[in-house]
């Protein structure tokens, strides 16, 4: 296993933003470096620890899906080696982790598309029964599979804040109705067909993000991470039970973890800095980011 990388240092370019979990480096004014790093966030906050290897799995992940789902929507990749827009010396921080994409204007929105009942939703579901303003029918249990597939956004928010679930009424009078609409089929359309390949893997996506932005003539460009085990919730089939979370081979394990931890007796705030993480939590997400890459690509 690689040392594992928690910051970045590339020294000869631009940092232009540190996020949770990627570090985006300026290359030129066409593109930019994203390197994913080791760091893990839970709950929106980013652990005291790194999880070795993990950011080269996410990194693996992403770029499987981009190459899978391209006939969908056009990716921000660009196919430039990373290695070659950095320092000898710096090599290291990007191999296997990073990607040279191309520069986009996001648009703020995270597209969050749901085909089970749980985590926010759950709860949402529980207090209110709607989701995102979209109603479901009465009586739902945790983890049961919806009808189909449903959009349920959320803003992004600033780091260390909680990201917002909106209606796509919002979306609306954030981007406009035309590039709303066409973001809502565009991210059914790739949970959908990257839902029916992961199951064909005895994997079940209950619910994962998208991320967009438009270049210079305006085009939807998807872009950051897609399908990985940091922006998805996957399930193993075969120990699947409505009624319960599953256990999951994303970060749902450390999600679980810190809900149970006390700290002075009480539960942890979920506010900045994150309880220390274990060595065998540490070790056991790293094998379930494994596990996942290893059935989803094999």
């Amino acid at each position: 296993m690689t040392q594992a990388l928690l910051e970045t240092s590339i020294n000869s370019l631009p940092l232009i933003s540190k996020g949770k979990v990627r570090d985006i480096y300026a290359v030129n004014d066409q593109y930019l470096l994203m390197i994913t790093t080791d760091r893990l966030s839970a709950f929106d906050v980013v652990m005291q620890e790194p999880i070795p290897g993990k950011g080269i799995v996410l990194n693996q992940m992403a770029n499987f899906w981009f190459e899978r789902l391209k006939h969908i929507v056009p990716n921000h990749l660009t196919g430039i080696d990373p290695e070659t827009v950095v320092q000898p010396n710096e090599v290291s921080q990007v191999v296997g982790r990073a990607i040279v994409v191309k520069r986009l204007k996001p648009i703020l929105v995270e597209a969050v598309v749901r085909g089970y009942l749980s985590g926010s939703g759950w709860k949402d579901y529980q207090e209110t029964g709607l989701i995102c303003g979209v109603s479901l029918p009465k009586g739902m249990q945790n983890a049961q599979q919806l009808v189909e597939p449903i959009f349920t956004p959320a803003a992004k928010a600033e780091l260390g804040d909680h990201d917002e679930n909106i209606s796509f009424a919002e979306v609306i009078n954030k981007i406009g109705e035309p590039l709303a609409q066409q973001m809502k089929e565009i991210s059914i359309r790739l949970y959908q067909e990257a839902a029916k390949y992961a199951a064909s893997k005895g994997i079940l996506i209950a619910d994962t993000k998208f991320e967009f932005g438009l270049n210079d003539e305006g085009q939807m460009i998807l872009m950051d991470e897609i399908l990985t085990a940091d922006s998805s919730r996957f399930w193993p089939a075969s120990s699947y039970v409505i009624g319960r979370n599953p256990p999951s081979f994303d970060k749902q394990f450390v999600r679980d973890w810190l809900e149970s931890v006390k700290i002075d007796g009480q539960p942890w705030n979920k506010k900045a800095p994150a309880p220390h993480l274990p060595a065998q939590v540490i070790e056991q997400t790293a094998a379930k980011y494994q596990e996942a890459l290893a059935i989803l690509t094999q």
